[in-house]
């Protein structure tokens, strides 16, 4: 008769590490737990770190406010769940190990440091240096995308026409996915992950905003594009 092992796992705040700052909050790291087969792996939860950053948090009312950690374990669980189901009745840690590192990457983070760069180059060749140097600097604390929203009304029209122009050739499409996601997702668990780019509804969503933005773009290559940053050994 063969044998059937269950898969448990939880996700817990690792109290033999120092505690951190999130967002102003003292806290143990949040870490994550898989058993299979009377074997166990630790690693480090990609949420807890992705949240972290400071670009999540705004300050108002002379608070600091972020995510909550409920809602980062609750996404946490989530896509444990989806890997676990998903590699039934084959599992194996090692095949969980890949598969949380590949489904859990969120898009826009992935693709924003290469359109951060983008910018810099363009306002560099723009003859604006200290614009370029603040905006890379300044990307650790603000998102891009918001950015890119006030530079629409601080730069002349035909300047922020190319810039958002030529972004589509020489940038990662950082700002189509962004968009896309603003539209599905609310704050502050702004955030659209390889799991979630499976569902053909938000390709379609993406493939649509493409199309009203950009009248004669590509959009199957720029779906390539996004499939390089899901899979980078395609580069």
């Amino acid at each position: 008769m063969e044998k059937t092992y269950k898969v448990t796992y939880k996700t817990y705040f690792n109290d033999r590490l120092k505690q951190v700052t999130f967002h102003g909050v003292l806290t143990y790291p949040l870490y994550v737990q898989v058993t299979f087969n009377r074997i166990t792996i630790v690693f480090k939860s990609y949420y807890f770190e992705l949240f972290s950053k400071e670009r999540y948090a705004l300050f108002m009312s002379g608070k600091i406010h972020g995510p909550a950690i409920k809602e980062i374990i609750e996404k946490e669980n989530v896509l444990v769940n989806y890997i676990i189901e998903k590699n039934l009745p084959d599992f194996t840690l090692e095949k969980f190990k890949q598969d949380y590192a590949l489904y859990s990457k969120d898009l826009c983070d992935e693709t924003e440091k290469g359109f951060i760069d983008y910018l810099y180059v363009f306002f560099t060749d723009k003859g604006m240096p200290t614009l370029a140097s603040a905006i890379k600097e300044g990307s650790r604390f603000q998102v891009a995308y918001e950015l890119i929203y006030n530079m629409r009304i601080a730069l002349k029209p035909n300047l922020y026409k190319e810039l958002i122009e030529n972004s589509i050739y020489y940038a990662p499409p950082y700002l189509s996915l962004y968009a896309c996601m603003k539209q599905i997702k609310k704050w502050p668990m702004l955030c659209l992950t390889v799991m979630e780019w499976q569902d053909e509804k938000i390709k379609e969503k993406f493939t649509k905003n493409l199309l009203i933005n950009f009248k004669n773009i590509d959009a199957y290559k720029v779906l390539q594009q996004v499939d390089k940053f899901i899979i980078p050994e395609k580069n």
